[in-house]
This record gives C-alpha cells, structure tokens and sequence, in this order.
C-alpha cells in the first residue's frame, strides 16, 4: 500500500467524527446558525492567508520546476480560489463576505493549528514534513464534500449544495499532487522519518475537526478576570 493511501485510510475515523460533528451536519441540514459561519468565515479567511505564506516558505526548499510552479499555483489558490466557497457561505448569512470577516481574531483551535504548520516549516529543512502538516486541509474538505454528495439528498434549493459541490471536485488534482509528492518522500526515508509524517499528517486532521468545532461552538479566548 502507498504511503499516501495508508496515511489516509488511518484519518478515516476522524473525517468521519467530522462529518458527523455539528458543523457539517448543520450545513447538510441547512440550519446551521448564521454565527457559526461567520466564526468560521472570520477564522477560515485568516487561516488561508497564512497557509499561502506557509506554500512560500517552500519554495527555497524544492529543486524542481515543476515543484515549484505547484507551490506557486498553491499560493494563488489559497489566497484567492477558495473566496468562491466562502461567498457561498456569505451569501447564506445573507451579509457582504467582506463585512464578515473584517473583524476577526486567531481563536484558539485556529492558532494551534497554523502554528502546528508553521514549526514543521521551521523546524525542518524536509519539506516532506510541512507537506504532511498541510495534506490534511484540502484533503479532509476533498473528502467531506465527495461524502456530503454520494450520501446526502439535497433538495433543489438547499443553501449549501454548492459549497458540497466545490470541495467535491476542486481538490482532486491538488490531491493527486501531494499523493505522489508525500509518496517519493517516504519511498526516499527511513521508517522513522515515514511514522513522523504520519503522525504529523493525523495531528492535522484532528486540527481540521477542532477548527469546525471551533466555529459551531463559537469558541473564543477566556481569559478570565477584568480585561
């Protein structure tokens, strides 16, 4: 088994718990409340500024051309593509996307995560280990949105429909991408190295279910005492 499939087939449970979990589950439903997608919103808009800066920290690591024309593409992705999912979600609030997260702050389920990333791009020259921080997003959002439109009957006018739709079929090539990539690294490393980036790769996918949690339960710092 590739080293891709087996990372993945391990995350399965929790993308499952995911699905489950209230946020998915109240936008299948189509109630989910209009202040946990704004949450997210004001979270997901600054987590995705961040993880373009993340792909550009790459680029001094990667040798090829093709390597780096991905990273570039990657950027341009982050930092502008998924917009159209979040005016999905916008447009169900029913308030202008730029309005919502003009006033937003690093909660604390989002500011582990990004620094989660941020240390493995630090911390080690092997861009493998970044790689493995970041495969999670795209793959659990792949994931989800090809559950919600295999498994879920959406009525015609469901608010949410597309946002299912456009993670069900814009990580595919993006997918394939970082399967091939975090393949030839672990083919070239040690075991050692190869049970690190599974663990790193599985840290991020429950990451990935804290940060919907996150927004479903509007979860916010609690300092205590007079502020």
């Amino acid at each position: 088994m590739r080293f891709s499939e087996q990372i993945k087939q391990e995350a399965q449970p929790i993308i499952e718990q995911i699905f489950h979990d209230g946020f998915i589950q109240g936008m299948l439903k189509g109630d989910i409340a209009t202040e946990s997608v704004k949450h997210y919103l004001r979270a997901d808009s600054r987590y995705l500024n961040e993880f373009a800066k993340i792909y550009a920290l790459l680029i001094p690591k990667v040798n090829t051309k093709d390597e780096i024309q991905f990273l570039t593409e990657q950027i341009q992705f982050a930092s502008s593509g998924e917009v159209e999912a979040h005016h999905i979600l916008a447009d169900y609030v029913g308030e202008g996307y730029q309005s919502i997260i003009e006033h937003g702050d690093w909660y604390p389920s989002a500011d582990h995560y990004i620094k989660h990333m941020y240390y493995h791009a630090y911390a080690f020259d092997n861009v493998a280990y970044t790689i493995a921080a970041m495969a999670p997003c795209p793959y659990v959002y792949q994931q989800i949105g090809k559950m919600a439109i295999e498994n879920h009957q959406f009525e015609v006018d469901h608010p949410l429909k597309a946002w299912f739709e456009f993670y069900n079929k814009e990580m595919d090539t993006l997918m394939s991408y970082i399967d091939r990539w975090l393949d030839s690294y672990a083919e070239a490393s040690s075991e050692k190295v190869q049970q690190q980036l599974k663990q790193i790769f599985l840290q991020s996918t429950i990451h990935e279910r804290k940060f919907f949690n996150m927004a479903y339960q509007l979860e916010n710092w609690e300092y205590g005492g007079e502020q």
